[in-house]
């Protein structure tokens, strides 16, 4: 076992409040938080990514780069991550090459440091673009395996695609339980065998949702794991990351046990419990309990925060369990896919349908497009019947080839859908157009009002009063982001501008 301290990534800005409150945490809400974040060691950062892009856009009103430059900006010491679906870059349906490594560029451009690289089938063809791409911006690419339980899914078999995307390039690699299902002894077996067939560093991401994932960062710290991401409460926990100082209690007297600043991490703490109560329409007391159902719905923390809100928009919050019952039947007639974005969503849906509807007597376009291999070579067999009908109704039959393969580039096509609708026709416009149109004309077309200041500033207690953070030091000057801040956007002759006002 390395006798080296366990590196710790932190996720409150990114999967924290993805899995805890449907990812609707402003760029406004981080920024008191995020220098202080930066001051703390973290070994990185996760701020991006995800569904943060469809939130930015979708819900917040924000453009998704100007968050990712003010965060670059006002925590410039620690490296950032981002999570990256391949293909899909953050959409649920495959792009060509060229918008992958357009966005690539974009964001590397603008200072991402370490891409978290998955594909949501664990089919590797679709990860060789992005893993190229990363590496010609000069940046880490951390390939990812997304762990899932099946009868087609072992421990040789995610060693051995450990093994093969450490020979595509990749300069780490993660193991990715998005489900918090990874039970210890797999763990410490899974990362014992990975150590011994590969030289890039390992980090395990899980979730606390079955309540094992901190006992599964024990066993995979013992069998020498590099690093384990964690939270801050109250965005951890739960259908999140376990809790940063709850782990560093954990591993107290551990040889491994690194070091954090209490204090602050307290200070963290009673900033972020305002944030919580300020997102509370997108919170819910049953993600933040243990739930070892989990264990046999293989759900995602991230998608149960969303499927919640989803369902009760559709009326049919009452038939949550039933509908939660009902994944697994999809999951295993889809080719036994790992549930993480898109599959989750899609899979989700379909249940959601066939509790509804009856049992595949309807099915969704997106579930139709698994079948026919349009998102890559599942893990297993599709189910006969399912095959069947969806051949029948589409009159297909399923593809082998890569799908982007058979995908023409895009960025010509979508710059002039662009130009034909009076938007700017830069990368970065043009790639979060090719995968949210209509969002991104709005935003642009629209009038953004300024996300207000956080009132968490002022509602924090006494004993846990608001982070004050150091001042930051961008290249073109120092500046300081108080807890006071308002975080406001202007145009300028057709250019958006990311501003922040301060109260001195």
């Amino acid at each position: 076992m390395s006798a080296k301290p366990v590196l710790f990534n932190n996720t409150v800005l990114r999967d924290g409040h993805q899995s805890m409150a449907a990812t609707r945490m402003t760029t406004a809400q981080m920024l008191p938080a995020a220098p202080i974040l930066d001051g703390m060691g973290f070994n990185g950062l996760e701020t991006w990514g995800g569904a943060t892009i469809d939130s930015c856009l979708r819900y917040l009103n924000e453009n998704p780069f100007d968050r990712l430059r003010t965060l670059k900006r006002v925590a410039p010491k620690t490296p950032q991550l981002m999570l990256l679906r391949g293909q899909n870059i953050v959409q649920y349906a495959s792009f060509p090459d060229d918008v992958v490594e357009t966005f690539v560029r974009c964001m590397c451009k603008n200072g991402m440091d370490i891409i978290r690289i998955f594909d949501a089938l664990n089919d590797l063809r679709n990860l060789k673009t992005a893993i190229k791409a990363v590496k010609a911006c000069g940046k880490h690419a951390r390939g990812e395996l997304c762990y899932t339980i099946s009868p087609v899914h072992t421990v040789e078999k995610f060693v051995e695609l450990g093994v093969q995307l450490e020979k595509m390039g990749c300069d780490s690699l993660g193991i990715k339980d998005m489900s918090g299902i990874l039970l210890p002894q797999i763990a410490y077996r899974l990362v014992k065998e990975l150590k011994g067939k590969i030289k890039i560093p390992i980090t395990l991401h899980t979730h606390d949702t079955a309540g094992v994932g901190a006992a599964c960062y024990l066993a995979a710290i013992d069998a020498g794991v590099d690093c384990v991401e964690v939270s801050i409460v109250p965005f951890a926990n739960g259908t999140s990351q376990p809790d940063t100082a709850r782990m560093l209690a954990l591993l107290e007297g551990h040889p491994r046990c690194p070091h954090f600043d209490m204090a602050k991490l307290t200070e963290l703490r009673g900033y972020f419990e305002g944030v919580y109560k300020e997102l509370s329409k997108f919170t819910s007391p049953a993600n933040e309990r243990v739930d070892s159902d989990i264990l046999t719905y293989q759900v995602p923390g991230g998608m149960l925060s969303n499927f919640r809100n989803q369902l009760k928009e559709q009326g049919m919050a009452d038939q949550f369990d039933a509908v939660l019952k009902e994944i697994p039947v999809v999951r295993e007639a889809l080719g036994f896919i790992p549930l993480v974005t898109p599959t989750s969503q899609i899979v989700g849906t379909q249940a959601m349908m066939n509790v509804k509807f009856g049992r595949w007597k309807m099915i969704c376009q997106p579930a139709q497009d698994i079948v026919l291999g349009k998102y890559g070579s599942t893990p297993g067999p599709i189910a006969a019947d399912v095959l069947a009908q969806v051949e029948k109704q589409s009159g297909k039959k399923p593809m082998k080839e890569r799908p982007a393969d058979l995908l023409a580039p895009g960025m010509d096509k979508y710059r002039k859908q662009c130009a034909d609708k009076g938007l700017p026709t830069d990368d970065e416009t043009v790639v979060l157009f090719a995968m949210f149109p209509q969002q991104v004309e709005e935003l642009i077309k629209g009038k953004p009002t300024a996300p207000q200041a956080p009132a968490a500033a002022a509602a924090a207690k006494p004993a846990a009063p608001a982070p004050k953070p150091a001042p930051s030091a961008p290249a073109t000057g120092a500046a300081r982001i108080s807890s006071g801040a308002q975080h406001l956007y202007v145009t300028v002759e057709g250019t958006r501008h990311d501003v922040i006002v301060e109260q001195l």
